[in-house]
């Protein structure tokens, strides 16, 4: 099921990527460093009291930026956080106390009706209450004085943020259940015309049955007799005004998109190459627990030697090293060179996603990869693995009992994952390791654990 989104929005200046940072802070979940990833993160999967939910990190309004513009700016970018998350976090500085952007702001939230955390940063004591007082007169519920440098008050406000999400929802039982394939990119890279394309594929049969899907943009289809949904962001556009503002607001339109897709059609333009946006979504689709295929389109603008996906596999291994197991295909929107090898890979990934590995053979797997390379020691101690088991997750995960979390090394755990994509394949799909003490009880591996190391996931920033 798609996690809500909790948006955080603001004037500049106010602390918005500092509680971006702090609220993923929280998460279990423990990410290892990945290279090759820029660290000016936008949007990531957080997790309180086992809660689930997107966080987005939402550009600064400014008024003294835009000028003449001002008004029609600030709609325009505060209208689509509005739209797209679940519960926003107006966030103020307790500091400076009120602006005129703080009450625009505040006025068009107030209009949209959707649920409203205020936060007042920068109380680094609760005695530092500082112009709280002027912040009641927005008219929502007494703000929460935080401190996102250094996590004052942050719990109590998480707190309130997952009262306020919509209630989980459960798939009905039997219900059918179609590949969901959401197509995302940066803008102008051949998102519509791949869509095309794909529904003309000579095997694709698009379903003519009106109201089927959730969503508008959705496409139901038929592909070899497998129901297929693709999740369309084609409609994604930067406007020429205020570009690098507006980018970030059309991206959760993305995320909406990806959080309800199984796997993630990343298209690249082979005629630019590989951007930081599209690094982005690349690694918040594996933080997500999505698969991911990433399609090089538009290769009929490059030169032949530059056209095989062979070429590309080796071309984007650099810009992706967090992601090797994600499969590469190379096409042609326009002249439907290669339009053919789409859907049956992002299938493929699907399927992955879907192994179900026998426990004695994982088990067997493990032992013997301990037995050929143990692993290294720390002060005295070494890694033992007691048992292991898949645990029931959307995304593939393996829970490993042990002797000790803390002791499985960054590499220790990327030689143990190569040793089961080996085994057992899982292409183009993250693998999540849960680590929990032998001492507990196995029969809890199917909920979580404490120490979640995620395999493809890039570094939080």
């Amino acid at each position: 099921m798609p996690r809500p989104i909790v948006a955080i929005v603001g004037r500049p200046n106010v602390g918005k990527s500092t509680l971006f940072n702090r609220v993923l802070g929280w998460r279990k979940a423990i990410v290892d460093p990945q290279s090759g990833l820029t660290r000016d993160r936008l949007y990531g999967v957080a997790d309180w009291r086992g809660r689930e939910f997107t966080v987005v990190d939402t550009a600064g309004l400014d008024l003294d930026t835009a000028q003449d513009e001002s008004q029609a700016a600030i709609e325009a970018q505060t209208k689509v956080a509005i739209d797209q998350a679940q519960v926003i976090v107006l966030l103020l500085d307790v500091r400076q106390g009120l602006t005129p952007v703080d009450r625009e702001i505040a006025r068009l939230l107030r209009r949209s009706g959707r649920q409203v955390v205020v936060a007042a940063n920068k109380a680094d004591s609760p005695t530092e209450r500082h112009f709280a007082h002027e912040i009641l007169e927005l008219g929502f519920e007494p703000p929460h004085l935080i401190s996102a440098q250094h996590g004052t008050g942050i719990g109590e406000f998480l707190d309130r943020v997952i009262e306020l999400l919509p209630p989980a929802e459960e798939e009905a039982p039997g219900e059918a259940k179609a590949d969901r394939l959401a197509i995302m990119g940066r803008p102008n890279v051949g998102k519509s015309s791949l869509l095309n394309a794909l529904l003309g594929d000579e095997r694709a049969l698009v379903s003519a049955t009106p109201g089927t899907t959730r969503d508008p943009v959705d496409t139901e289809l038929i592909f070899d007799n497998i129901p297929v949904v693709l999740i369309d962001t084609a409609g994604i556009r930067r406007k020429s005004a205020h570009r690098d503002r507006l980018e970030r607001y059309s991206l959760m339109r993305g995320i909406t998109a990806m959080e309800r897709g199984d796997v993630v059609l990343l298209v690249i333009d082979a005629s630019s190459g590989v951007l930081a946006q599209d690094q982005h979504v690349a690694g918040y689709a594996l933080e997500a627990g999505k698969g991911l295929l990433i399609v090089v389109n538009k290769i009929d603008l490059v030169e032949p030697a530059q056209r095989k996906a062979a070429y590309w596999r080796a071309t984007l291994a650099k810009d992706f090293k967090f992601a090797p197991f994600a499969p590469v295909v190379a096409v042609s929107a326009r002249t439907k060179e290669g339009i053919g090898a789409i859907l049956p890979a992002a299938l493929d990934v699907v399927g992955q996603r879907r192994i179900k590995i026998p426990p004695n053979e994982l088990n067997r797997l493990l032992r013997d990869a301990l037995d050929e390379h143990p692993p290294p020691s720390f002060k005295g101690r070494r890694l033992k693995v007691g048992y292991a088991t898949q645990a029931g997750s959307e995304a593939p995960t393996i829970v490993m009992f042990v002797n000790d979390v803390g002791l499985l090394h960054f590499s220790y755990r990327r030689y143990l994952e190569k040793k089961i994509r080996d085994r057992f394949g899982l292409v183009g799909n993250p693998i999540k390791l849960i680590l929990r003490s032998d001492t507990g009880k196995r029969a809890g591996a199917k909920s979580g654990g404490e120490n979640a190391i995620r395999s493809g996931a890039p570094r939080r920033g």
